[in-house]
């Protein structure tokens, strides 16, 4: 067999392959890559190039900015202006809000990440205003689709048509270049969804709804009794406890209170520090009247007006701490240990709260140190408090089982939390030096991953964790296809195909033919995976006809962006399918109004763009 005949077979191959979804999609690109090896078509140095590719090294660095805008609770603040500004009358102003919303988090930290962080947003914006949610969260998604074409950091593909520009001799797309068609996508979908969406969608329900952290510390100190009576208090330069150890603090005369911790005023964490220090922070548990009759007796300050009123949820759970229930399982090492509310962990860094039992809280009075404590048993569960720095790094203990992740809860419920305004920083830097073109744009990219790490917003584990490494591996897997595709002429074989088909229809008829292509195997297969298959015949086929590749490569970016006619055309389609109730044959139905507006753009718009 020719190298040509290898390589459509592996394409052939590699497309059933995706289709039926019987192998993962890591495994079906590895394969890909070294069938390429395994047939001579390609070196293995060739096989294995894309792994060093820029855009791959890019992509890779984006999905740690991503993440790290989300663990710092911007998208949760975006999230509650969204909330905020919706009301509770007008389906126009709050899909005209959601949609603006969801498509400019896209364009600055990727689809996934956009749609993952307002998921739950919208569900609740649905429950509370009474709406289906099935009227919301396909047009969540859908303006994402057409948001993602905002910038070059709205997904892979547009990264990857902007590197296929370079390699062909042409300037890469700038940053904001992509919106020139962005926009048109963006408001053409809006009028689509606003017009028709309501008839277009089922009114139901989904069986499975994400879990609303909102109103978790509301909850989790109803439960244990924290809701009111919790004082945090801070150590003034008259205080008599300065420069004296934490056992100095006597409650003895007063008898309503009880001692819960001392906690450092620079970090906010458990007192690591021998001595008391001003500015630290002393966290009490009673009677109202006698911590205020405390306060003054030792020169202490309440925090603020909700810590003088006791309101527990403000006290405890802030931008700077939070709270976490952890279950004990059985076998766990902590069966038969005594604690106690007040204690501090091994760690240094949590502070027992309460301990439950069957779902009653052991009495503090009982509970205390002094009358021996609380000796743990399977099934017990405990709250404890501290830095969400320090409760991401203790709670994957095996002895413990978390009941709600940390990070989940911060994401959602800690609106501009600790880092929040140097994650923004990072990003606007990142921004600005793609957008100017100063260094290349993986460089750019770490460059921005490295400073989110080194301002210690995500340590290097966290981010490993970031990184969406099916999507890396795939683009870096799938890159070689394009590298034999072009060196063994199966590109421009098929490119002077498409050429021949459309005769003399001209450059428009090749987009429109380019476009049916990528679109109907973006519904079945990535699109991602589409776009590296179909670049090099678009590249191959507008060298063919004598025509710059940019209006190319650019109605090729808005063609792969075009994945609405089935839930698994994107994992973002696949993500609303259970909260919003849709079953497959929903998905085609708005779909395909929206999928005719993409090809208008992409035949007819963007050529007046980028000139022939």
């Amino acid at each position: 067999m020719s190298p040509i005949a290898y390589t459509g077979l592996i394409i052939a191959v590699a497309v059933v392959l995706f289709v039926t979804n019987k192998v993962p999609v890591v495994l079906v690109a590895m394969g890909t890559s070294l069938a390429l090896w395994a047939t001579g078509v390609l070196t293995l140095p060739q096989a294995l190039s894309g792994f060093g590719d820029p855009a791959v090294i890019f992509i890779a660095s984006l999905f740690v900015v991503s993440s790290g805008l989300e663990m710092t609770g911007v998208t949760a603040w975006a999230g509650q202006l969204l909330i905020k500004g919706a009301g509770e009358e007008s389906r126009t102003r709050l899909l005209l809000l959601m949609m603006g919303l969801v498509a400019l988090l896209v364009a600055l930290i990727s689809l996934n990440g956009a749609v993952a962080a307002l998921l739950p947003v919208v569900v609740v914006i649905a429950v509370r205003l009474r709406r289906n949610s099935s009227q919301l969260l396909m047009p969540l998604v859908f303006a994402g689709h057409a948001g993602s074409m905002l910038a070059l950091t709205g997904t892979p593909v547009n990264v990857l048509v902007s590197e296929a520009a370079i390699d062909a001799g042409k300037a890469g797309f700038g940053f904001f270049e992509f919106a020139l068609a962005g926009i048109p996508l963006l408001a053409g979908t809006m009028a689509i969804i606003i017009l028709f969406g309501e008839k277009l969608l089922p009114q139901r329900n989904g069986a499975t709804m994400p879990t609303d952290f909102s109103r978790h510390a509301r909850t989790l100190v109803e439960q244990y009794g924290l809701a009111s009576g919790v004082y945090q208090m801070r150590v003034r330069a008259t205080c008599p406890y300065i420069g004296q150890s934490a056992s100095v603090v006597d409650l003895a005369a007063y008898p309503g209170l009880q001692f819960v911790a001392i906690q450092e005023g620079e970090s906010g964490g458990p007192l690591r520090r021998g001595t008391i220090a001003e500015g630290d922070q002393i966290l009490l548990r009673g009677d109202a009247e006698a911590a205020a009759n405390f306060s003054v007796a030792m020169h202490l300050a309440f925090r603020d007006e909700s810590a003088a009123s006791g309101q527990g949820e403000e006290t405890l759970f802030n931008r700077r701490s939070g709270l976490a229930e952890v279950v004990i399982p059985p076998r766990s090492g902590l069966i038969g240990q005594t604690v106690f509310p007040g204690m501090v962990t091994e760690s240094g860094d949590l502070i027992v709260l309460a301990v439950q039992r069957a779902g009653e809280e052991i009495v503090a009075a009982n509970a205390t140190k002094g009358a021996g404590g609380i000796v743990l048993q399977s099934g017990d569960t405990m709250l404890l408090q501290g830095t969400w720095k320090a409760l991401d790094t203790h709670l994957d203990d095996p002895d413990v089982l978390v009941v709600s992740s940390p990070e989940l809860v911060r994401r959602q419920a800690v609106p501009m939390g600790p880092g929040a305004k140097q994650a923004v920083i990072i990003l606007f830097a990142m921004v600005l030096m793609l957008a100017t073109g100063i260094v290349p744009s993986a460089v750019a990219g770490l460059l921005a991953a490295g400073a989110i790490i080194l301002c210690g917003i995500m340590s290097v584990e966290q981010s490993y964790r970031a990184i969406s490494w099916t999507t890396v591996i795939l683009v870096g897997a799938m890159m070689p296809l394009s590298t034999a595709m072009i060196d063994t002429g199966a590109a421009k074989m098929l490119a002077d195909r498409l050429v021949a088909l459309v005769g003399d229809a001209g450059p428009t008829a090749l987009l429109a033919g380019l476009f049916v292509l990528t679109a109907i195997m973006g519904q079945l297969i990535s699109n991602t995976a589409t776009a590296l298959i179909i670049i090099p015949i678009g590249v191959a086929a507008a060298a063919s006809m004598g025509i710059s590749p940019r209006p190319v490569l650019m109605s090729t970016a808005v063609a792969a962006a075009a994945s609405f006619l089935t839930p698994i055309a994107t994992p973002t389609n696949l993500m609303v399918m259970g909260p919003g109730g849709y079953k497959f044959s929903d998905y085609w139905k708005l779909g395909l109004p929206l999928m005719i507006w993409f090809f208008v753009v992409s035949v007819f718009i963007v050529p007046l763009i980028w000139r022939f």
